[in-house]
Formats: C-alpha cells, sequence, structure tokens
C-alpha cells in the first residue's frame, strides 16, 4: 500500500464485523417481531443480501414461498446505478394482489435507501424488513433490528474470513 492510500480500515468506515452467530440471532429477532404483524403469504429476498435472512426468516415463520427480486447496485464496496435483474414472479405478485399486500420483501441491510425505494414502487404494500438499518434508509423499511451510523461498513460473516483484526486506535496492540 503507498503512502497516499488510506488503510483498508479508513476506506470502509467504522467497521462492524457481524459473526454467524449473531447474524442468525438478529435473524430470530427480526422473525420475533414479524410474527406478530403476519400472516404473510409469501417471502421476497432483496440478492444477494436478503437471500441468507430471507431463509432464516421463512423458516421460523413457516413460510414456504419464496421469491427473489434481483437488483444490482454495488460493485465490491462501491454503490452505483440501479439495475433490476430479476423482478418478483407473477405467480408471487399475484399472491400479493398485484400491490404486495401480505408479502414480506427481506435484506440484509438497508443503506441509502435507493434499492428500497426501487422495490417499494414495485410492490408499495409490502412490509419492507431488513436485519440492520442506516438512516439514509431507515425510514423505507417497516421493521429492522438494529440501527447503524451512516458511515458503518458492514462486514457479513458471508464476506469474510476468520483474520487479525487491528485495534482502533493505532498503536495501541
Amino acid at each position: 500500500m503507498s503512502q497516499s492510500e488510506p488503510s483498508e480500515q479508513k476506506r470502509a468506515g467504522r467497521p462492524f464485523p457481524v459473526s454467524w452467530d449473531q447474524f442468525h440471532r438478529d435473524c430470530r429477532a427480526l422473525s420475533w417481531r414479524l410474527n406478530e404483524l403476519g400472516p404473510f403469504h409469501a417471502v421476497i429476498a432483496i440478492t444477494r443480501g436478503g437471500l441468507v435472512p430471507a431463509a432464516i426468516v421463512a423458516r421460523e415463520l413457516g413460510l414456504r414461498v419464496i421469491d427473489t427480486v434481483c437488483i444490482a447496485s454495488y460493485e465490491h464496496d462501491k454503490q452505483g446505478e440501479l439495475q433490476v435483474l430479476k423482478g418478483v414472479s407473477d405467480q408471487t405478485a399475484t399472491l400479493g394482489g398485484g400491490t404486495g399486500r401480505g408479502l414480506l420483501i427481506i435484506d440484509d441491510l438497508v443503506d441509502t435507501g435507493k434499492t428500497g425505494r426501487m422495490v417499494r414502487s414495485m410492490l408499495p404494500d409490502a412490509h419492507f424488513a431488513a436485519v440492520y438499518a442506516k438512516p439514509k434508509g431507515r425510514p423505507l423499511v417497516d421493521t429492522f433490528i438494529t440501527e447503524v451510523s451512516q458511515d458503518t461498513w458492514i462486514f457479513f460473516p458471508w464476506d469474510t474470513g476468520l483474520s487479525f483484526q487491528p485495534p482502533l486506535k493505532d498503536g495501541a496492540g
């Protein structure tokens, strides 16, 4: 790394590593909240981040219909223009009466809200839930578990491996 390049930690903002155990607990907590709000006809995962929490929530709520809406917005760590790669299937949309009523949209994180707004425009009456929410995206979700600051970068367990983590303060090790 050259002198002018920021460290990986500084590029990432405030790092927030999430273990598999913690993520599973957070998804179960989300499920407990959602259980009181249903019943839901189907779960729709916003891919790719929403796939894992959608599977956990669907299991916890006993939902068998799981669909996806595939939206690309990140290229590694940079958010760009949104692209709908796959919409919700006609069969699932019919379950929600065309507006999403009784459908549950799940994502791992609502960040700036761009993806959330796009999905909301497709299914305005669906219930939108995320495990984590940042302030800019928080108004778009109906239910979430943990709010983190806008400059936080969440390291999800499927994106990381075990490695040394430097102390927050340089030279504190």
